[in-house]
Protein backbone atom coordinates (compact mmCIF):
# COMPACT_ATOMS: atom_id res chain seq x y z
CA UNK A 1 0.00 0.00 0.00
CA UNK A 2 1.61 3.41 -0.94
CA UNK A 3 1.47 6.23 1.56
CA UNK A 4 -0.70 9.52 1.44
CA UNK A 5 -0.78 12.63 3.67
CA UNK A 6 -4.08 13.49 5.42
CA UNK A 7 -5.56 17.27 6.16
CA UNK A 8 -4.18 17.38 9.06
CA UNK A 9 -0.34 17.98 7.49
CA UNK A 10 0.91 21.07 9.09
CA UNK A 11 3.08 21.45 6.40
CA UNK A 12 6.20 21.37 8.33
CA UNK A 13 8.13 19.64 5.32
CA UNK A 14 9.96 17.20 8.15
CA UNK A 15 8.45 14.47 5.78
CA UNK A 16 10.08 15.56 1.98
CA UNK A 17 13.97 15.01 2.69
CA UNK A 18 13.26 11.69 3.98
CA UNK A 19 11.48 10.17 1.14
CA UNK A 20 14.27 8.03 -1.08
CA UNK A 21 12.10 7.94 -3.88
CA UNK A 22 11.57 11.85 -3.93
CA UNK A 23 7.87 11.01 -4.31
CA UNK A 24 6.99 13.66 -1.76
CA UNK A 25 6.48 17.33 -2.61
CA UNK A 26 5.21 20.60 -1.22
CA UNK A 27 1.31 21.64 -1.62
CA UNK A 28 0.63 23.26 -5.24
CA UNK A 29 4.43 22.03 -6.60
CA UNK A 30 4.47 20.57 -9.78
CA UNK A 31 6.43 17.41 -9.80
CA UNK A 32 8.59 14.49 -12.14
CA UNK A 33 9.01 11.33 -12.62
CA UNK A 34 12.68 12.00 -12.73
CA UNK A 35 12.69 13.28 -10.01
CA UNK A 36 15.07 11.48 -7.34
CA UNK A 37 15.10 9.00 -9.54
CA UNK A 38 16.92 6.97 -12.66
CA UNK A 39 13.83 7.59 -14.85
CA UNK A 40 14.29 9.18 -18.72
CA UNK A 41 12.09 9.35 -21.37
CA UNK A 42 8.45 7.88 -21.85
CA UNK A 43 6.93 6.55 -18.65
CA UNK A 44 4.26 4.77 -17.71
CA UNK A 45 4.03 4.62 -13.92
CA UNK A 46 2.61 2.00 -11.86
CA UNK A 47 -0.53 3.11 -11.29
CA UNK A 48 -1.22 4.11 -15.35
CA UNK A 49 0.27 7.52 -15.39
CA UNK A 50 2.09 8.19 -18.49
CA UNK A 51 4.22 10.95 -19.27
CA UNK A 52 8.02 12.35 -19.93
CA UNK A 53 9.69 11.71 -17.31
CA UNK A 54 10.80 15.13 -17.34
CA UNK A 55 7.40 17.06 -18.00
CA UNK A 56 6.06 18.69 -14.94
CA UNK A 57 3.16 17.43 -14.01
CA UNK A 58 0.15 18.78 -12.10
CA UNK A 59 -0.24 19.28 -7.91
CA UNK A 60 -1.90 16.21 -5.97
CA UNK A 61 -3.35 18.93 -3.49
CA UNK A 62 -2.51 22.58 -3.43
CA UNK A 63 -2.86 23.14 -0.14
CA UNK A 64 -0.65 20.36 1.81
CA UNK A 65 2.80 18.22 0.68
CA UNK A 66 1.34 14.91 -1.14
CA UNK A 67 2.78 11.93 -2.38
CA UNK A 68 2.73 10.65 -6.14
CA UNK A 69 1.78 6.79 -5.75
CA UNK A 70 3.48 6.28 -8.83
CA UNK A 71 6.34 7.10 -7.10
CA UNK A 72 6.05 6.07 -3.02
CA UNK A 73 7.51 2.07 -2.20
CA UNK A 74 6.71 2.47 1.74
CA UNK A 75 10.61 2.95 1.74
CA UNK A 76 10.68 -1.08 0.49
CA UNK A 77 14.51 -1.85 -0.49
CA UNK A 78 16.13 1.33 1.76
CA UNK A 79 14.33 1.19 5.07
CA UNK A 80 12.16 -0.88 7.43
CA UNK A 81 9.55 1.23 7.92
CA UNK A 82 7.44 4.44 6.17
CA UNK A 83 10.29 7.21 7.10
CA UNK A 84 7.73 10.05 6.21
CA UNK A 85 5.39 8.36 8.79
CA UNK A 86 8.09 7.69 11.21
CA UNK A 87 8.89 11.60 11.05
CA UNK A 88 5.59 13.04 11.15
CA UNK A 89 4.96 15.15 14.27
CA UNK A 90 0.99 14.87 13.98
CA UNK A 91 1.06 11.46 12.34
CA UNK A 92 -0.84 12.44 8.63
CA UNK A 93 1.54 10.11 7.15
CA UNK A 94 -0.96 7.04 6.52
CA UNK A 95 -1.48 3.69 4.29
CA UNK A 96 -3.56 4.70 1.21
CA UNK A 97 -6.11 1.90 1.50
CA UNK A 98 -7.09 3.58 -2.28
CA UNK A 99 -3.78 1.96 -3.79
CA UNK A 100 -3.05 -1.86 -2.05
CA UNK A 101 0.50 -3.32 -3.44
CA UNK A 102 1.79 -6.41 -2.20
CA UNK A 103 5.70 -6.42 -1.07
CA UNK A 104 6.78 -7.86 -4.25
CA UNK A 105 5.19 -5.12 -5.95
CA UNK A 106 6.69 -2.39 -4.13
CA UNK A 107 10.10 -3.81 -4.26
CA UNK A 108 9.59 -4.10 -8.22
CA UNK A 109 8.21 -0.68 -8.55
CA UNK A 110 11.76 0.60 -6.24
CA UNK A 111 13.72 -1.43 -9.22
CA UNK A 112 11.90 0.51 -11.43
CA UNK A 113 12.52 3.87 -10.12
CA UNK A 114 16.34 2.90 -9.09
CA UNK A 115 18.14 1.22 -12.45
Amino acid sequence: MAIKITDECINCGACEPECPNNAIYEGAMDWRFSDGTDLTGYVVGHNGRSADADEPQEPISDDVYFIVTDKCTECKGFHDEPQCAAVCPVDCCIPDEDHEESEAELLAKKEMLHL
